[in-house]
């Protein structure tokens, strides 16, 4: 797929956020935004995995740890074909299984996640898994800013290091807000790469919204062999729509009908400036 179709397709699916978390009436709308580029490059241009090798032992793994943007994961597995886009016309209803965080029972998810600071773990354990089944197979784990605080983040990036995890990629949706403020007002991490560097990890930035840099940043990895990958990626939480862009109270904002109309006529817009 060309830089142009991708570029398109992030814009189709800001529009798909937005009318499934309307429709909803819930969901986690700005984090949702600032990685849905990131996603549409790894399930579009790099991960080795589709419907058809899902349960093939050589897939490639992704792992959203930063869970409660599941919206963001949904549209692009549906767009994928891992089920039909119209399942998730029962978001967050009762009995389905589209609820507001990953869950193994849709299709196309691989770990249940949600509670903050698992997912590097997890992806960890399957790291090291590739290797002692000597699989080629790549591990890529989504984490938030705002989760980095929680300390399994910190036992885990060790292990990654001390077991030579060059098959394990971590990025981090860096848009810098968090439930409750800003994430240096929370609980500071900065400076960020200064941390997994000296954790054993290799370290490289990339703006979380240019497709050619995302694409190239994951033609790379392994950044280093035996060392893993951290992809620290600038976004702006509630990319696309200039009202939500840098607003705290978007982190689980949900668009009346209004604000939703103009939100689509501004992604309308730049689907015509591609």
């Amino acid at each position: 797929m060309s830089e142009k179709e991708l570029a398109h397709k992030s814009v189709d699916y800001r529009r798909k956020i937005l009318k499934y978390i309307v429709k909803a009436n819930a969901g986690h709308t700005g984090g949702s935004l600032s990685c849905i580029d990131i996603l549409n490059v790894l399930y579009n241009y790099t991960l080795n995995v589709d419907p058809e090798n899902f349960s093939s032992p050589d897939r490639d793994r992704y792992i959203q740890s930063k869970g409660h943007t599941v919206e963001a994961l949904y549209v692009v597995l549906a767009s994928r074909g891992f089920f039909p886009e119209s399942d998730l016309e029962t978001l967050c209803r009762y009995k389905s299984h589209y609820i507001g965080h990953p869950t193994r029972k849709v299709h196309g998810i691989e770990q249940n996640t949600g509670a903050l600071g698992h997912g590097l773990s997890l992806s960890v354990g399957v790291a090291i898994a590739g290797k002692l089944d000597k699989k080629n197979y790549k591990v890529f784990t989504l984490l938030g800013d705002g989760e980095l605080p929680e300390g399994s983040n910190w036992e885990a990036a060790l292990s990654a290091a001390h077991y030579k995890l060059d098959n394990l990629c971590a990025i981090l949706d860096k848009n810098n807000l968090q439930i409750t403020g800003t994430t240096t007002d929370v609980c500071n991490t900065d400076p960020v790469d200064k941390k997994f560097e000296a954790f054993g990890w290799e370290v490289r930035h990339v703006d979380g919204h240019d497709i050619k840099q995302l694409k190239e940043t994951f033609d790379a990895i392994p950044f280093v062999k035996g060392k893993p990958s951290m992809v620290i990626a600038h976004t702006v939480k509630g990319k696309g729509v200039s009202y939500m862009e840098n607003q705290l109270k978007w982190h689980h904002g949900v668009p009346n009908q209004q604000q939703y109309a103009e939100a689509l006529q501004e992604l309308d817009f730049q689907d015509k400036s591609i």
